[in-house]
């Protein structure tokens, strides 16, 4: 298995949800899939983007943003040895607040190796990270 996907729906404006996704520093707080995030460069989050991350159970990684769409969406990815992994996090508004879709998606060699070694791992990281996501903006 080399996609996992996972979609919520937020009682809170498009608007708020991105802010508290694209503060990737502060993603510890609010989602236990999440060790420490140390962004590696200052300025705006945006395509070129490199942030440290280190997650429980997992090896700490470099992840760099590679699509960005402010206001919407951002992908981002991490290498290891013969695959590669995409993380990416839309937000869309509905009439209710809005929706995240979370994803993420092994490529190369190894690809689908790692994918499933990981399976469970990313289906119980992806759920922590959209219950958090969904409290952290509900709640301001």
């Amino acid at each position: 298995m080399r996609n996992f996907q996972k979609t919520v729906d937020i009682a809170a404006p498009s608007e708020r949800v991105w802010k508290v996704m694209i503060d990737v520093e502060r993603w510890p707080e609010w989602t236990k899939s999440m060790e420490t995030i140390r962004r590696l460069e200052g300025g705006p989050f945006a395509i070129g983007s490199s942030t440290w991350i280190s997650q429980p159970k997992l090896r700490p990684a470099v992840w760099t943003v590679t699509q960005f769409d402010a206001g919407r969406s951002f992908t981002w990815s991490a290498n290891g040895p013969g695959f590669r992994v995409f993380g990416s996090h839309v937000v869309e508004p509905t009439d209710s607040g809005s929706r995240v879709t979370l994803s993420i998606r092994f490529e190369g060699l190894l690809g689908g190796i790692v994918g499933r070694l990981l399976r469970k791992l990313n289906v119980e990281y992806m759920e922590m990270e959209a219950v958090g996501l969904k409290r952290r903006p509900e709640e301001s």
